[in-house]
């Protein structure tokens, strides 16, 4: 039985190892660093403060108790008495703001448009942490495509140090050669470490989103061939951009401390009940009242209020609108821009790659059949290496603009959009 116990034990260990040696895709990347976002619980607890006050507002004031003695005598025969003086008399009383039910629900409505606002900047975080953790997935995810393609190159490289060796032992090149193939090779070693430096950075960066298991090996790129947002009907998707809809929500919060504040020119009673109680040869008493605000003022104190609330709002439309102008032509020219880089890199993976593969190819013939130099071998093999530089940063900057674009709206907040 013991024996079987460390059987099982030893399977359920080598089961457990592959997961930990499983590729990171860009998907799991972002559900972790929303998994571990504490910006979202942050948000979360905002939404929920403006739906505990929304609750609040709409109740009644709390009643105030009041406790008092009046006409204490103060000197003469009675004298601090509290029962020998007729007018003398220990009261308690309850008074109640009676707060009108408009004016109420008016306040509750402010923070129910309050909790829309916290909701719109959640999906403002939500879009902020899928967004900037992908780039930070697709930092390394190229940064060691590029290392790959330089150590390709340091190998190739290497083969010619030692080609260049051999032919100059034997005669058939000069010290120039190796000593442009040695340095074609630091050249190449160089920029591998800078490669290696910018991995290291990558993977920093992408642990700084989703915690450990940053440097696990990455999955596949996904495909980025498309973007959920159609450049014909731009600003009807970019209504829906958290940032826009949180500065909408803003101006709807603004309209609605206006109407409180149209509400409050009238003012609200408040009732006052009280019980006094005088020496055991006197009657007790009850006394009821009555009190009203005068707004005596109204021109400079009520109606000033109701034009600055309605100022704000107007001020919070007119920042919605201009935010809205501003982030159409951003993403319009974005778009343009990512449309381009795939058009180039169709380009570069048709033409201008294979064609400096087949350079360095003809080279190299030429060079082992002594009908080229070293130069003009070396020459080929730098510009394949550039040419396929250029392609990978171009894939890099083309996917980088994808994570932008398709990332720049939570997708439950686009599709409520498209349902508007």
């Amino acid at each position: 039985m013991h024996q079987l116990w460390k059987v099982l034990c030893f399977i359920a260990l080598v089961a457990a190892l592959p997961a930990q040696g499983q590729s990171l895709s860009l998907d799991e990347a972002q559900r972790r660093a929303v998994e571990r976002s504490r910006q979202l619980a942050a948000q979360d607890s905002a939404v929920l403060a403006s739906r505990e006050m929304a609750v609040a507002a709409g109740q009644l004031p709390d009643p105030v108790l009041k406790l008092g003695v009046d006409n204490l005598p103060i000197n003469g025969p009675d004298q601090l008495s509290l029962t020998r003086d007729f007018m003398t008399m220990r009261r308690i009383g309850v008074m109640q703001e009676l707060t009108r039910g408009q004016k109420r629900a008016l306040r509750a409505q402010r923070f129910d448009r309050e909790t829309e606002k916290s909701l719109a900047e959640k999906d403002a975080a939500l879009a902020a942490i899928q967004r900037e953790s992908a780039l930070a997935w697709l930092e390394r995810y190229y940064a060691e495509t590029m290392a790959n393609v330089l150590a390709e190159q340091v190998a190739q490289a290497r083969l010619e140090v030692q080609a260049s060796e051999a032919a100059y032992r034997g005669a058939r090149a000069g010290q120039s050669d190796v000593f442009a193939t040695h340095s074609t090779l630091a050249g190449l070693e160089d920029r591998a470490s800078e490669f290696a430096k910018r991995i290291a950075v990558a993977k920093t960066t992408l642990a700084r989103w989703i915690g450990e298991g940053a440097d696990r090996p990455l999955a596949a790129r996904p495909a980025m061939e498309s973007i959920p947002l159609d450049v014909n009907a731009l600003e009807t998707h970019l209504t829906s951009h958290p940032e826009i809809v949180a500065l909408a929500k803003q101006a709807e919060v603004a309209a609605a401390e206006a109407r409180i504040a149209q509400a409050s020119r009238t003012p609200d009673w408040t009732v006052e009940v009280a019980y006094q109680q005088r020496g055991p040869d006197f009657s007790n008493m009850v006394s009821v009242g009555v009190s009203v605000p005068l707004p005596w003022d109204r021109a400079n104190r009520q109606d000033r209020e109701v034009a600055s609330k309605l100022a704000m709002a107007e001020q919070a439309r007119a920042q919605r609108d201009e935010m809205l102008r501003a982030h159409v032509s951003e993403v319009r020219a974005m778009i343009v821009e990512w449309q381009n880089g795939r058009e180039r890199l169709t380009r570069y993976e048709r033409d201008l790659v294979p064609l400096a593969r087949k350079r360095a190819q003809a080279a190299l013939a030429g060079y082992q059949g002594g009908k080229t130099s070293i130069a003009d071998l070396l020459s080929a093999r730098r510009n394949e290496s550039d040419v396929r530089m250029q392609a990978v940063q171009l894939e890099m900057d083309t996917a980088r603009l994808w994570a932008k674009l398709n990332f720049l709206i939570p997708d439950h907040a686009l599709h409520a959009g498209e349902r508007k």
